[in-house]
């Protein structure tokens, strides 16, 4: 504290009211420091004052699925592709949610999206090349 009994410059008082920039900024410091859970939480405040935006469902969509909150993660990651459904990056992470839910045939699909739209990545080929490997050891998919 202060002396003068506020809170340190940046933090917010109580009573204020952060804007969805404030939250998603805070929630990606709380990603850096790997605190995900907390991140959710913020970002999913950032998410109910500007829904549908982009920037912070891909945040949101990372802090659950590094907090393992897997199905929650591929909920967030189909709202993200359904506001852009060009995002190369949301189909790459809703495959990795798919996947941790052993939803392996689904995930193959959106790797291979995500890899027609971004041919560079090595990531995403990566990414594409051990899921079906995977597929082919259990071909019950």
């Amino acid at each position: 504290m202060q002396d003068d009994g506020r809170r340190p410059e940046g933090e917010p008082q109580p009573g204020d009211r952060e804007s969805a920039y404030e939250l998603l900024q805070r929630g990606r410091a709380l990603m850096q420091g790997r605190h995900n859970a907390q991140a959710a939480i913020v970002l999913e405040r950032a998410a109910r004052i500007e829904p549908g935006r982009g920037s912070i469902l891909e945040a949101l969509g990372r802090a659950q699925f590094n907090a393992g909150h897997h199905h929650r993660a591929r909920e967030v990651f189909e709202a993200l592709l359904e506001v852009d459904p060009s995002s190369h990056y949301g189909h790459y992470a809703l495959a990795q949610s798919l996947r941790k839910l052993g939803r392996l045939p689904e995930a193959v699909t959106h790797l291979r999206l995500a890899c027609a739209m971004e041919p560079g990545s090595a990531l995403y080929r990566g990414a594409l090349e051990r899921a079906e490997a995977s597929r082919r050891r259990r071909p019950t998919d």
